[in-house]
Parts: C-alpha cells; structure tokens; sequence
C-alpha cells in the first residue's frame, strides 16, 4: 500500500482540515459532511445516555438534516444537527396528554469553528423540520430553534 500521513490533523481548524481533504481527493460528499471532523451523537444527549434516547436522537437529526437537503440548505449552513435535551414537555396526542421529550435543533455560519452565527433558515424549513420529527419521532414533544452565536455559547451543548 502507498499510503501518505498528513500530520498532526489536530492542529488544523476545519477549514484547514477541508482543505487539506480537497487536495487529497476526498468525495465532497464526505469532506462537507456536517460535522467534519467532529463528533458522534452521544454528545448531543443531555442527560443519561441509553439506548432509547439514543434511537430518538438519530431520527430526529436524520429528519432534520433531510429537510435541509431538500430544501437546498444543507450546503448554505456550515453545521446543523439535533440536540436531544434532558427536559421533557406537556403535550396533546389526540384526546390524550402526552409528556415527552424537548428537542433542539441548532444550526449555525462559520469559517474555522471559533466563532459562529446562527444559521438564518427559513421558518418554512424550521416548521416542516419540526412537524415532521414530532409527528414521527415517539418521544418528542416539542422542538425549539437554538438562536445563540459562539460566542458566548459553544457550537455543541456539552
């Protein structure tokens, strides 16, 4: 094997990083991935992470990154991804009160990661997003918009 090692990657901002992927070929669809590189979901559980928590996680932020792409704004944010919060909301199921989960979607504009602004998606994409993932998502109740830039908030909500 012909292999090269690009180091030390850790040092490089994610812009650098994808630069660096750029002129060794890597298929777009990989580098501009949302988060690249970055983390797994675990980190966007607030709370005790389970298995069930874990499952509605990865629906949620499945329907959400969807209806960016459909949508066309998949590629106009820099990061967007779902945050499955430790708090849980009334609701109504039918003619039932229902108690589940708050979920937050954040999105935000950034060149290198130090500084971000919140992505400002249309509340068309924000609403489908939303009635999608809790009419689909058992467990979710209620979905907000994360609107803080970085800073003074971090981009993830570890």
């Amino acid at each position: 094997m012909d292999l090269k090692i690009f180091e030390p990657l850790r040092n490089l901002f994610k812009d650098e990083v994808r630069s660096m992927g750029e002129l060794m070929a890597i298929p777009k669809h990989v580098l501009y991935r949302h988060p690249f590189p970055g983390p797994g979901l675990a980190i966007r559980i607030i709370g005790e992470i389970t298995q069930q928590r874990l499952d509605i996680l990865k629906k949620a932020d499945s329907i959400f990154i969807d209806v960016l792409r459909e949508t066309g704004w998949y590629n106009k944010v820099w990061q967007a991804f779902a945050v499955l919060t430790d708090m849980k909301s009334v609701g109504v199921v039918g003619d039932e009160r229902s108690y589940d989960y708050v979920l937050a979607l954040r999105s935000v504009d950034s060149v290198e990661g130090m500084t971000a602004d919140w992505s400002r998606i249309p509340f068309e994409v924000l609403e489908l997003a939303s009635r999608r993932i809790v009419n689909s998502v058992d467990g979710v109740g209620r979905v907000v918009f994360d609107i803080t830039s970085k800073p003074p908030a971090t981009i993830e909500w570890e």
